[in-house]
């Protein structure tokens, strides 16, 4: 006879085993603290871990935490200022972090993963690996080919190859999408050369691989205004576009049609963010430096001056505080900066109250926000004249210029101003994962899939055609579409 087999309980597997499946990486931190409530086996410490480790789960978080890219690079003072800032917490310090990974990232949603990006008048909502644009399609931003001139709901962009799609950004006239692959594919206005194809005569209306970075596989762009900033997978930066104020980074002014590395952030470390604003970008590098180029106007460069950068300058405030910083966020007027404690950090044009401090005046530096010290902070996202700040427990902050009520505050009027830090009260009810707004408009998504957006309507680019805009967040619905089995050739 055959062998028969007796089930085991999770209670009768070895400590170290379910230890092991706990580290994997495979959870999440939410998941860790589900499973710690289900069972003493997870709940109890089984007196064979270090005391400070309140359970199993506990144990297996801290395992994750420091082998985490983001945590294992921070000094011994900057590890315990966090792990002080989370309570001692381990599953709220892994939250932290993985939180802060997904905010430039593909968020895991209980409805799949997700990721929104918005351009001016238009959306992008990555789901599953399928990208989907809504709004206005003028010089082919959406994608969806050059009769398409507006999407009033969210439609598949349909790409030359079938392919997952892992990030993408956006800006006035074209957009960029970075594959499983780390191929680039680009769409839009090229007249510029910010989609880094030679062929300037016609607006790229669908998707098209940028050839120059075959064999040099990418993990993120940002989309500015005119130009585009690709990082490599090693950490290396690429630019292409127009170069008035230096904002490619490669010490002049000419432009470039097809991507070209910044040699000066070759040698300084591995960069593992950038950021792009209407003509200048940032850089992130793993040791937390951050590096401006561009145009200095409204202080965005974080200089204390005006002057624009033709290279990557180090912007000295964080360095000589010792602050570690992990995300930036480049507005059209303003800068927002999250550190590896969750501090929020601000700087540039205080119009309207962008900058979060309680008055309109600029700020030639980044500064600390204040009045968010006693908040975990995990994303950061700017554009016109405001500001929102995601925290760890899902609450979303909003300030600055109300701008036909993409602020989310329905009891404000459409061109009201916001002068310090404020809960949106419409999303108390909802866990936000990710948050991104526009000119005049704002999508949220939260840990369960849904898509809240408000503002303004009148392009649809808040995937609706039955508003012209709302102050109040309100629920965006899309149909989620198959693997289409003959993908569009490039050429059409």
């Amino acid at each position: 006879m055959a062998e028969r087999y007796r089930p085991v309980s999770i209670e009768e597997l070895p400590s170290h085993l379910i230890l092991d499946i706990l580290s994997s990486g495979r959870l999440s931190a939410v998941d860790l603290a589900c499973l710690e409530l289900t069972s003493r086996t997870f709940g109890g410490s089984h007196g064979l871990y270090p005391h400070k480790s309140r359970s199993l789960v506990d144990f297996a978080a801290f395992q994750l935490c420091i082998s985490h890219s983001i945590y294992s690079r921070l000094g011994l003072n900057l590890q315990r200022e966090l792990c002080d800032r989370c309570g001692g917490n381990w599953k709220r310090v892994l939250r932290f972090l993985q939180s802060v990974e997904q905010s430039s990232d593909i968020v895991e949603t209980s409805a799949g993963n997700m990721q929104i990006r918005t351009g001016k008048y238009h959306t992008f909502l990555i789901s599953n690996s399928s990208v989907y644009s809504c709004g206005s399609g003028l010089c082919g931003v959406l994608g969806h080919g050059s009769e398409t001139t507006q999407c009033v709901t969210f439609t598949r962009i349909s790409f030359p190859s079938l392919a997952h799609v892992v990030q993408v950004s956006a800006s006035h006239n074209h957009a960029a999408f970075v594959m499983q692959s780390g191929e680039v594919f680009t769409c839009g206005d090229n007249s510029s050369f910010c989609c880094g194809h030679k062929d300037t005569s016609r607006p790229i209306s669908r998707p098209r691989l940028v050839e120059a970075l075959k064999g040099v596989p990418c993990k993120q762009v940002a989309a500015g205004l005119n130009f585009t900033v690709f990082l490599t997978r090693e950490g290396h930066v690429y630019t292409c576009g127009t170069n008035t104020h230096g904002q490619l980074g490669h010490g002049d002014t000419l432009d470039r049609p097809t991507p070209k590395i910044i040699e000066l952030l070759k040698g300084v470390g591995s960069v593992v963010q950038i950021a792009a604003g209407p003509s200048y970008a940032l850089a992130v590098t793993d040791d937390g430096t951050v590096y401006s180029f561009g145009s200095g106007s409204n202080f965005c460069l974080g200089h204390g001056e005006q002057h624009a950068e033709f290279r990557p300058r180090i912007i000295q405030t964080f360095r000589r505080k010792g602050i570690h910083v992990v995300r930036v966020s480049a507005g059209d007027e303003h800068v927002v900066a999250l550190d590896s404690s969750g501090y929020v950090y601000t700087w540039g044009k205080g119009y309207c109250g962008a900058l979060g401090h309680g008055d309109e005046i600029d700020k030639t530096t980044p500064e600390l926000l204040n009045s968010l010290k006693s908040d975990v902070a995990v994303q950061v996202c700017a554009r016109k004249r405001k500001t929102f700040v995601l925290v760890d427990s899902g609450l979303v902050y909003g300030f600055g210029w109300m701008g036909f009520g993409s602020l989310g505050f329905p009891d404000r009027g459409a061109s009201d101003k916001v002068m310090r830090p404020r809960i949106l009260d419409c999303l108390r009810a909802h866990h936000v994962s990710q948050i991104s707004t526009g000119l005049y408009h704002t999508v949220a998504v939260t840990n369960r899939g849904r898509i809240f957006g408000f503002g303004d309507n009148e392009r649809a680019q808040l995937g609706q055609d039955t508003l012209r805009g709302c102050l109040k967040p309100t629920e965006i619905f899309f149909q989620e579409m198959a693997d289409e089995l003959d993908p569009l050739p490039e050429s059409v």
